[in-house]
């Protein structure tokens, strides 16, 4: 399954809507990128598979709170 491992975004399912206003489904895709990070606490590469909008917020909150923020259960209310 195509999913980002810092921000969990998967592809989601919407209509192809025709000139004459026919309906058919289609998937939109997430922009998923193999990419690798150096960990300076580690001092290893990470090889991740994140979307665009995951690299942003590795380079704003940096790669290990990206990563521990991504571990961390999520609330549900």
């Amino acid at each position: 399954m195509r999913v980002c491992e810092i921000t969990g975004k998967t592809a989601v399912v919407g209509n192809n809507v025709s000139h004459s206003n026919r309906k058919t489904k289609r998937k939109f895709n997430t922009n998923l990128k193999t990419k690798r990070f150096w960990s300076e606490e580690e001092g290893r590469w990470f090889t991740l598979k994140v979307t665009t909008s995951g690299m942003k917020t590795i380079n704003k909150k940096g790669l290990a709170a990206a990563l521990k923020e991504a571990a961390a259960p999520k609330k549900v209310y």
